[in-house]
């Protein structure tokens, strides 16, 4: 049986029974629906072996190829399943500690990510350093065996539900830019730590503020050596620009979907310009996939690539929906329109994606 056929009839067995009201929970601005289900489906897919695919065997996962990775994404997006909540456990922290990570890193941490029993969040953005990460200015000092950090995250996603934090903090006196920079793993739950939601356009809070007075974490949660803070950093960024945004290109395939839905119910599908639009649209998504398939595909240039591409999928929903989206309770379509205005603004702005590929890609001054 192939995987992907194994992945089929699994996720049918468990969505049909105690999981069954889970399907279609949460996502891009849904992110409050459903938390405590979707938490238990994430160790529920931990024991059956459907986190963590690419993972070492040793570490619960199945050493699966990109093509059998891509099956289970499709698989997944065909069942309805629920958005994932320990998809930055899995997709960004998970692959850093694997290539950066101690023995004893990869033991403690690992394992409670694939069976999901632990959740992350991503310290990187800052009030004064937001896409200009080398800005950063939380700091962190060596206090007997641990390390006390002091300073603000902003925009930090799912901070209010996370257990554990990798936050990019300067280490060393004096220091400024790339230099002096570390990544720890800092715990959430403890005196020194406090989360602040931020409400966004949608009326919902996914993305927090997060002040740490005093936080403690021990002297070994760090990835890296002092001060190699922000190659570590850079190679996390690495993970959430490229390849891991193939699992999330059959969740635009579905708003598509709903898009064109939209168009034959308005009559919008009788405009010739939004015709056009639909097509560039499947069109585009196509070439997002191809070019995410590339073993050397540029992490910057899908970043910049796909969130523009979601953006103007979000102003062509309201313009098939005409005066309907302007009126009534909140939908599937509007909430794309207004969430994904935050897409060319996270995981680095389209600015600095511009800059990262000219400077580094193309080998253009600065």
């Amino acid at each position: 049986m192939t995987l992907r056929q194994e992945a089929r009839d699994w996720l049918e067995s468990a969505l049909s029974a105690e999981f069954a009201h889970a399907r279609g929970l949460g996502g891009p601005g849904r992110e409050h629906e459903g938390h405590d289900v979707r938490h238990a489906w994430e160790r529920h897919l931990g024991r059956a072996g459907w986190t963590c695919l690419a993972w070492p065997k040793e570490y619960g996962g199945r050493e699966a190829s990109l093509e059998d990775q891509v099956a289970f994404h499709e698989e997944y997006a065909r069942a309805d399943a629920p958005a994932r909540v320990g998809h930055i456990g899995e997709g960004l922290i998970g692959p850093t500690i694997l290539d950066f990570g101690s023995r004893e890193q990869k033991d403690r941490f690992l394992p409670p990510i694939q069976r999901g029993d632990e959740l992350w969040c991503q310290g990187y953005s800052e009030p004064e350093a937001g896409s200009d990460l080398a800005n950063v200015q939380t700091r962190a000092v060596l206090d007997g065996g641990e390390w006390v950090v002091t300073g603000q995250k902003v925009w930090t996603s799912l901070a209010h539900v996370a257990d554990w934090c990798f936050v990019l903090c300067r280490t060393e006196q004096g220091s400024a830019r790339h230099h002096g920079l570390s990544y720890l793993l800092v715990p959430m739950r403890q005196d020194g730590v406090e989360v602040r939601p931020i409400r966004q356009l949608t009326g919902t809070a996914e993305f927090n503020e997060v002040f740490f007075d005093g936080a403690r974490t021990a002297k070994g949660n760090i990835l890296g050596a002092p001060g190699e803070g922000w190659r570590v950093a850079m190679a996390t960024l690495g993970y959430e620009r490229g390849v891991s945004t193939l699992g999330q290109q059959i969740g635009f395939q579905r708003e598509l979907a709903k898009v064109v839905e939209a168009a034959r119910r308005t009559g919008a599908l009788d405009d010739p310009l939004i015709r056009d639009e639909l097509a560039r649209s499947w069109l585009e998504l196509r070439i997002m996939r191809f070019n995410a398939l590339r073993p050397d595909a540029e992490p910057s240039i899908a970043k910049l690539y796909w969130s523009q591409w979601h953006q103007r999928l979000g102003e062509l929903a309201q313009a098939v929906l005409g005066k309907e989206g302007l009126v009534g309770e909140l939908g599937d379509l509007q909430r794309l329109y207004l969430f994904s205005r935050a897409d060319t603004i996270y995981a680095g702005s389209s600015e600095i994606q511009r800059t990262i590929i000219a400077e580094r890609t193309l080998g253009l001054p600065k």
